[in-house]
């Protein structure tokens, strides 16, 4: 449900990229914005020991006040900031004015050049050379700014630019081009929002394109790393403002909001009691209902440069998400009104699709349009209708979502492919304690299996010839099912479905198993159902298989996606930016994968997974939705799991052999989610493989290098804390211990996100196929008469009734068609370079090798999806599976 883009974001131009950052305010007062800055005091020993040299303001030629070596080079600073607009969060004041009269006299940017080298004579860092940058020229959005130096020939290289901002509002840089020396231009890559000096006097530093471990930076700039490093960690103390770039960590402390409403209090996530990644620290005053808990507030920080930025175009999915929360979403409640109001037969669902729901109107017409046009396509009379985009799915199988082999399909080649696991043992038993929750063994035997198989092959062969598979949310969901049937329009089961392996390689579901705990003075309660071919069997299987599809929603959407790909995430983030300064090679091979994650996660806590939020009052587990991803956390999330194919073999769903591809044999050989998967692993893996043996050629560069070792010590042991004495944590000596770790990352960020985050609207947008909530229990737990016999009446009605209602489905779905799909802003793995790598011509080189090699994947997929005998990715009805396919359009 999270996060509208792929995770790789890179540019190869040096002038006039695409920048970062999508949403904040365009030259809005930044505050006390620390970090990549260099003090200005006595105190910092860094300036202590610095001589100033001041160049003249005037716009053309700068000269310096100090004596210039009579042997010196003139240097033209050329620099781009990306215009911002306004409209969302921008306010405009007399600042612009004065800002444009500063630009005017040509004393907008004072820029500093900072040497790579000491002075010989005295050991210190050789002084800078200052000069005012004047506005020259506007191109395509871009303002450009220049300034021209006088550099002495005994300067050195350029290692760094020191900037000052002289409006009275912050501005995005996104580069400075050095040009003029003997050796070709110097480029220096900011991507960064520079605050106003009138709002915070310290200046900002931004290093060239060159990466440099610890112990290769030139003397010169030592220092400077160090204090830009320790800026950017802040002293964990007081709030974090907005505008700062200070990274911390901290619990997840701020899901609930007991100040506003006690029944929105939530437990803290993270700890001994409920263990859980770590988030970025806000620092926010305390709860008075619970002083345990951080206070709500509008706005949820983030690093500066992680959020949004307003640049001009790069606002469409930030306008998007930020109207579907704060507009949209509210919106649906007001319209519908009764939040208990199902469908009452299925035209009602299909109407969505066709009529739509007309929307309040707007003190701005045509709003909704505007800012959602895959929602709004109708305008009438002036008003607004959402209609819902027919799915892929359903546009060309209308029932599909019936179909037991779809069902079965889609646990290999559907939105949540990381279920589905190999049986190994039988009988099927729980390990959960038998006092509190029943008797363990499982209530699916061995006859009800043979049975359903038609008696072709016995279990125990079966298994022997791995043709058992499992989606297996008993242990998981079992413990929350007394809690959750306590909320009101909601229930639960732990849940087994096992499905058998056809000769066609396609899977068959054979039988589900529901089972309630002990509870309210009643046994242990569990039944299985099959595909009977009588009418009473055949709607009991429906509306058990409904239960199973929102256990896998939720799972999906907690664990799948939310944990592993975003929550699990942070602490690396966080981490990369407090321990590697942007001058290191790996910050600059990871970095390019963390776009918008941070304020993405800081926007799911605000509206998606916070108390009362999308999740909980959609999703089955209601408002133990974020405890049950602890638990999942604690129990089932190791961070070497996480790399694809361990993941495989961990599930069964692969066996280590070093004769087949990737050193992988399948367990269902068309399994397209691993078949492509495995691909893009490997491309990711060899491009990491490369990066990495080039910056790393000797081994004992990985385990002297402070940064880097400092860098995964605080993974495992802050950002993960709860896991750090749990296995799973690879060692960190060798290169190839780097690059498993680091292509770990970036696959989780990259391919596994896409793989659960990009097919949601596809798979999930006609609901009837993935319900996020089951609202009734089956009608076969220890019915009444009168229930019993209002399902044998109109079976339909019950499957309608246990669906979700009508304000749950309509949320869900507006949120999913955002969220899933392409925006026009949207940045692909391999499409284009970092302007790091393009200086380098080894890295270089192997960009393009990887770039390709993603090209050749595009084929392959497309190939394998044209094979009729690939039976799980192609067939009549059945939408071609193009969820790893490295590059698509928006849309």
């Amino acid at each position: 449900m999270l996060k509208p883009q792929v995770h790789y974001q890179s540019n190869s131009t040096i002038t006039n990229r695409r920048a970062h950052f999508l949403l904040p305010k365009s030259f809005i007062n930044g505050k006390e914005l620390a970090s990549l800055l260099v003090v200005k005091s006595s105190r910092s020993p860094f300036n202590k020991a610095r001589r100033y040299i001041r160049a003249a303001s005037e716009p053309t030629t700068i000269k310096a006040v100090e004596d210039v070596p009579q042997q010196s080079i003139k240097v033209k600073a050329l620099v781009t900031v990306i215009q911002t607009i306004g409209g969302l969060l921008t306010s405009l004041g007399i600042e612009r004015g004065l800002d444009d009269i500063q630009d005017l006299l040509g004393k907008t940017l004072l820029l500093e050049l900072v040497s790579t080298e000491l002075d010989p004579k005295t050991e210190l860092e050789k002084p800078t050379i200052e000069g005012f940058a004047h506005r020259v020229r506007q191109e395509s959005g871009d303002v450009k700014y220049e300034a021209e130096f006088e550099v002495p020939n005994d300067f050195g290289d350029v290692g760094a630019v020191l900037v000052e901002n002289e409006h009275h509002c912050e501005m995005f840089l996104q580069d400075i081009v050095l040009d003029g020396f003997p050796h070709g231009p110097v480029n220096v890559t900011c991507r960064s929002w520079v605050h106003s000096k009138y709002e915070n006097k310290q200046k900002r530093a931004f290093f060239t394109n060159k990466c440099y471990l610890p112990s290769q930076t030139p003397i010169g700039l030592r220092r400077l790393r160090e204090e830009e490093l320790a800026l950017l960690r802040g002293n964990g103390q007081g709030e974090r403002k907005r505008g700062e770039r200070i990274y911390d960590y901290d619990v997840y402390n701020d899901i609930g909001d007991p100040d506003a409403n006690l029944d929105l209090a939530r437990p803290v996530l993270g700890g001994k009691e409920r263990p859980y990644p770590r988030r970025c620290r806000t620092g926010r005053p305390r709860c008075q209902s619970d002083p345990s808990l951080e206070k709500k507030k509008k706005d949820f920080y983030v690093p500066r440069d992680e959020g949004f930025s307003e640049i001009k175009h790069l606002t469409f999915s930030a306008k998007t998400l930020y109207s579907l929360f704060n507009a949209l979403v509210p919106s649906l409640g007001n319209v519908i009104g009764d939040a208990e109001l199902g469908f009452p037969y299925f035209r009602a669902i299909d109407s969505l699709f066709n009529e739509g729901i007309q929307m309040p109107p707007l003190s701005r017409q045509g709003f909704w349009k505007t800012i959602m046009p895959r929602l709004f396509k109708v305008i009438t009379d002036g008003k607004d209708v959402l209609r819902f985009e027919t799915p892929q799915t359903s546009e060309r199988d209308r029932f599909f979502w019936l179909r037991d082999e779809e069902f079965a399909r889609q646990t290999l080649a559907g939105l949540n492919p990381y279920s589905i696991k190999l049986i190994t043992e039988w009988p099927l038993k729980s390990k959960l304690d038998p006092v509190i929750y029943g008797p363990p063994e499982s209530a699916i035997t061995t006859e009800i299996i043979e049975a359903e198989i038609g008696g072709i092959i016995k279990v125990s062969e079966a298994i022997k010839q791995k043709k058992l598979f499992i989606l297996d949310y008993h242990d998981i969901l079992l413990p929350f099912v007394r809690k959750v049937r306590g909320l009101k329009g909601t229930t639960l089961y732990g849940s087994r479905t096992i499905f058998f392996l056809t000769p066609s390689g396609t899977l068959r579901p054979l039988a589900i198993e529901l089972t309630r705990p002990p509870m309210d003075g009643k046994p242990q309660w569990k039944q299985v159902y099959t595909h009977n071919w009588d009418s009473t069997g055949c709607w009991l299987w429906r509306l058990a298989k409904a239960h199973v599809l929102a256990h896998d929603s939720g799972y999906h959407q907690l664990v799948s996606h939310w944990l592993r790909t975003h929550c699990a995430t942070e602490p690396y983030i966080v981490a990369t930016n407090r321990q590697l300064s942007v001058m290191h090679p790996i910050y600059r091979l990871l970095h390019p994968h963390f776009r918008y994650t941070m304020e993405i996660n800081a926007l799911a806590r605000e509206s998606l997974v916070n108390a009362g939020g999308i999740i909980e009052s959609s999703f089955s587990p209601g408002k133990y939705s974020m405890e049950l991803s602890s638990a999942a956390y604690d129990e089932m999330w190791r961070f070497d799991h996480e790399a694809l194919p361990k993941d495989l073999i961990n599930r069964g769903m692969a066996v280590e052999d070093k004769t087949a591809p990737h050193g992988l044999k399948l367990t269902i050989e068309d399994y397209p989610f691993a078949n492509d998967g495995l691909i893009l692993w490997d491309i990711i893996k060899n491009w990491v493989t490369d990066y990495v043996n080039h910056y790393y050629p000797d081994p004992s560069l990985v385990v002297s290098d402070q940064e880097l070792q400092a860098w995964w010590t605080e993974i495992q042991t802050v950002g993960h804390r709860d896991k750090k004495d749990k296995p799973g944590w690879p060692e960190l000596k060798t290169p190839e211990d780097l690059i498993e770790i680091a292509t770990i990352i970036a696959w989780v960020c990259s391919g596994h996100h896409a793989a659960v985050n990009f097919g949601q609207y596809a798979f999930a947008g006609y609901f009837p196929n993935r319900p996020t909530i089951a609202r009734r229990k089956m009608p076969s737990e220890e019915p009444t008469e009168e229930e019993w016999n209002s399902f044998l009446e109109k079976p339909e009605a019950v499957l309608l009734a246990t669906f979700p209602s009508k304000l749950q489905a309509t949320r869900v779905m507006a949120v999913l068609s955002v969220l899933s799909n392409h925006s026009p802003d949207e940045e692909y793995i391999g499409e284009e370079m970092e302007p790091s790598w393009a200086d380098d011509p080894i890295i270089e080189a192997a960009f393009e090798k990887f770039s390709g090699r993603l090209k050749e994947l595009e084929g392959i997929v497309d190939e394998r999806n044209s094979n009729k005998n690939l039976k799980n990715r192609n067939g009549a009805g059945i939408v071609p599976y193009q969820l790893l396919k490295p590059f698509s359009k928006p849309g």
